[in-house]
This record gives C-alpha cells, structure tokens and sequence, in this order.
C-alpha cells in the first residue's frame, strides 16, 4: 500500500495527464507535461513528435524502454455546416452508442478550447425505425452554440483539423480508490514512466533505462515504428491502461483484467506474442515480491509492443497493463491500487535486468 504522499503525488499526475487534450497527431499538452514532470533530465524527440528521457545507471547497456504512448482516442473537425455545426471524423476506435448527447472539447489553433456537445435527438422525435438502430458517426455533429458556419470559424476561431476529445474530468467516486476519467488509456502508462523514471534517482540499476512517450497508437501505432531508431532498446516494457473485463457478459473464468486484482501481465494478443522468459522473469519477481497481479491471453486489441517488438533483429518485449473499465469512452474507471502494483512491478524488473539477465532473453 502506497503512503498517503506517494498516493496524492500519483492522483496529482494522472489528473494533469489525463484531462490533458490529446488527441492523435495532436500530443502537444501532454508531451508539455512529460517535458515538465521530467525537466532537469535530458529529453529529445523524434521527427515523429515521440519523447525520449534517458536515465543512466550502473552500466551503458542493457538499454530498456519503457513506452506509452501519450495520444488518446478523439475526433478530428470534417466539415462545418452552414448553421454552425460541426461534422466529425474518429481519430481511433469508438462505439458510436457511447457517443450521443455527450460533451467534447475542441481544441483551436489560436489556443483556445471550445466546449460542445455531440447533439442527440431526444426521444420524443424518434421514429419508431431509429429506435433500434446505431447511429453512425457520419451522421452526428458536435452543437457549439453557434449561429452559424461564420460565428462558428471566425467568432470561435473552429478550422478544419481542429483536434476532439471527450470532456470527462477526473473524479473520485464513492470507493476512494476507484476513479473516473477519459484517457486513461494511455495516461496510466505515461504516469508509470514519468514516475518510473523518478525513482531512479535514489536507485542503482544496472543498465540505463530510456523513457518514450509515444504518438499515434491509437491510429495504427506510428509513433512506435519509429521510437526504436533513437530509444535502441535492447528489452522494451510497454506500459498501458488495458481493458478490463469484470462487468456482465464475460464469464468469470475468463476475467483476466479486472479491477483491484493487480498489474495484468499480457501474454499476447493478436499483434504480439511476449518474450516468454521476460514474462517468466516478471512472474517471478511479481510472486517474490508479493505485487498482485494477473495474467492475460487477449484474444483482441493490440499495443505499442506491435511495432517495437519487430524494430530491427528483434527486441524482447512485454506488456504491462493497468486494467481500466470502459477505455475507449468518456468515462473509464481504474483502481489506483492497480497502478501501484504497476509502477512496483516496473520498478523492480529495471533493478534486476542487467546484462545477464538480458541476454537470457534471447538465448534461443
């Protein structure tokens, strides 16, 4: 159990990171964050827009990243119509059930963020054929108020482009251990590594440990194929906020990401398939140090670890997660417990990876 200084300084964090705008391609608030939250260290950047903060330790090599990617799911400006509304495209993938009626907030290219609401008939109008049907995101619109295309572009300064996200801020709810938000996937994973990163500094670890924020994964993960060039990891750990699945619907027996059970230690998914002695190496130090946790075989989705496990010859990979209920919503809910189990597990597999334990990794 994390003392009460060490809680308040995560919930500050993922406050910061998670209301943060952030939609694909448009990273800026949250790379300013990591910048800030990692200041005194050095940081570099990829033509791509990914961070890197590097940490030496007690040898050069092993080098170990530790990814997250920084973007969120959202919605991009398509068009604006002629009584000021505004037309959508997805940035990432959305279940439009989840969207009608909702609040959002354009972010302008002048600075300013303007709030809407993606419009929702009420069920007074509906034809009895619309009842049943669900509605496609081509046919919704975000009200923000405006009288008209020119109130709308000149008045509130809305251009095509202009980045989406949901407006959801984060709050406690009755369990004080439970929380509320959008975004947590990925800002779960970008507050590991910022404080992953921190703890170094009164740690000895013998390798030198390279922190990424990435961009883009929600769109195809493209930040990650490029991450590698300049992290050159030789293990990679991707942290993430994962889906849970402890709600109606999924039988007990094949809950493996559910809430208040610890860090999920992904096995595989459909677009990877983890180094299973680096899995084996964090099983263990999990049950040695007593970090509740589960184990997950996911039979959908996918991660960073797509990408950074292909780079080059090869680089051993593993997943992370800090299973979140609802991800890909306005309103996600975690187990800050959860996130703590995350960052002990993190903190102790850089402590023990060093060269030796590395090159067991790949010895085929």
């Amino acid at each position: 159990m994390p003392n009460e200084p060490a809680r308040l300084e995560a919930l500050a964090l993922l406050k910061q990171l998670c209301e943060a705008h952030g939609a694909p391609g448009s990273e800026h608030a949250v790379r300013r964050i990591f910048r800030e939250e990692l200041g005194s260290r050095s940081i570099r950047s990829d033509g791509m827009g990914n961070l890197f903060c590097e940490k030496p330790g007690g040898a050069v090599a092993p080098r170990v990243m530790l990814a997250a990617h920084m973007d969120e799911v959202g919605f991009v400006v398509q068009t604006i119509t002629k009584t000021g509304l505004i037309k959508f495209s997805s940035l990432g993938g959305w279940w439009p059930h989840t969207l009608l009626a909702q609040r959002v907030r354009i972010q302008t290219k002048r600075g300013d963020e303007v709030l809407g609401v993606i419009g929702a008939k009420p069920p007074h109008f509906l034809q009895e054929s619309e009842r049943e049907k669900v509605m496609k995101i081509d046919d919704m619109f975000i009200d923000v108020g405006a009288g008209g295309r020119e109130e709308a572009m000149d008045g509130l300064g809305i251009c095509l482009g202009d980045p989406v996200v949901p407006f959801s801020p984060l709050t406690a709810m009755s369990n004080p251990d439970l929380m509320v938000c959008k975004a947590l996937d990925d800002r779960l994973g970008v507050a590991l590594a910022i404080q992953a990163i921190r703890s170094l500094e009164t740690l000895e670890h013998p390798n030198t440990v390279v922190a990424v924020g990435t961009v883009q994964e929600e769109v195809g993960v493209r930040g990650a194929q490029t991450a590698p060039h300049l992290g050159k990891p030789d293990a990679a750990i991707v942290l993430e906020g994962t889906p849970a699945d402890d709600f109606p619907g999924i039988p007990e027996e094949e809950q493996q990401g559910a809430l208040g059970r610890g860090v999920q230690i992904r096995l595989m998914d459909p677009s990877a398939i983890m180094n299973r002695a680096f899995v084996d190496l964090a099983l263990d130090l999990a049950k040695q140090h007593q970090i509740p946790h589960q184990v997950a075989v996911r039979k959908s989705g996918g991660t960073d670890a797509r990408a950074i496990h292909l780079h080059g010859s090869g680089i051993p990979t593993l997943v992370l997660g800090v299973p979140a209920r609802y991800i890909h919503t306005h309103n996600s809910i975690v187990n800050i417990q959860d996130y703590f189990s995350a960052l002990d597990l993190t903190r102790h597999l850089i402590l023990a990876m060093d060269s030796r334990a590395v090159e067991g990794f790949t010895a085929f």
